[in-house]
């Protein structure tokens, strides 16, 4: 497991990009990125269980299973990882999930007059820190459009 820290400045309160990340509709743009059907499931509180997604050919959800660890109201999200969720499937357990997780991703929202500087910390498995390391900036410029063009 590598650690990897993204970040970027944009134009806006903690408060606009804290909706772009939990906003459902708005959470699909700039996801889209890591894939063009992201979306995800569940609750961005303190305890919620969250599932990011997609869906196979089969129109069945694939993804990661997750937790919200930690949620301080525009200024920080911790997402623990749990698991993968595969053909509807859901796998906490097996020795695939248990060589990564917990895993966490974490969201720093930090104002800065008129701008906000955000900040990914994030766990990856070393097989897929080259591609990570691609799209994270991809994702972050898109977050940035999102969020100062008021998609």
């Amino acid at each position: 497991m590598q650690k990897m820290h993204f970040e970027i400045i944009i134009h806006g309160k903690p408060q606009e990009i804290w909706d772009a990340i939990v906003d459902s509709q708005k959470y699909r743009k700039w996801s889209s990125v890591f894939h063009p059907d992201s979306c995800f499931e569940g609750g961005w509180e303190k305890g919620d269980r969250i599932y990011f997604l997609t869906c196979n050919k089969s129109n069945e959800k694939e993804g990661m299973i997750a937790e919200i660890a930690e949620s301080r109201k525009y200024s920080f999200i911790s997402v623990k990882h749990l698991g993968y969720i595969s053909g509807g499937v859901e796998d906490t357990s097996s020795e695939k999930v248990r060589q990564f997780a917990p895993a966490y991703e974490n969201y720093t929202f930090t104002q800065l007059g008129d701008d906000t500087k955000f900040e990914v910390d994030t766990d990856i498995e070393e097989d897929y820190v080259e591609m990570f390391s691609e799209l994270w900036p991809k994702a972050l410029k898109k977050l940035k459009d999102t969020v100062e063009n008021n998609q």
